[in-house]
């Protein structure tokens, strides 16, 4: 069972952007709106070198890192096309208008 944080309202995070949230002794996680309004959270650094995605361009479920335009997909946090490499991505859900974060102890790395 997941522990969940609150971590705002869907209005928060701006439409096809993002916010990042810092949990004490946990990396920096970027918190996404794609322009259906789903929400996607991951640790908040492209598999390549290391770029803010927060910082990148979301377009359709998928974010491009702003250092080097690798596309990452929002679901998985797996880099797309031929570029390699894969973001952990953080559970988050939607429940009475507020968003929420499974505890970063839930990490998960596509396989």
């Amino acid at each position: 069972m997941n522990d969940w944080i609150d971590i705002g309202t869907l209005s928060d995070i701006p439409l096809r952007g993002a916010r990042t949230v810092q949990l004490e002794g946990e990396k920096e996680i970027a918190v996404f709106r794609t322009g259906d309004d789903r929400v996607f959270a991951l640790v908040n650094e492209c598999p390549h070198k290391k770029g803010p995605l927060s910082q990148g361009i979301v377009h359709g479920h998928a974010v491009s890192c702003p250092l080097h335009n690798w596309n990452i997909a929002l679901a998985s946090g797996e880099a797309q096309g031929e570029d390699k490499g894969c973001t952990p991505t953080i559970a988050v859900k939607q429940e009475g208008g507020r968003i929420l974060l499974a505890h970063p102890q839930s990490l998960q790395v596509a396989a």
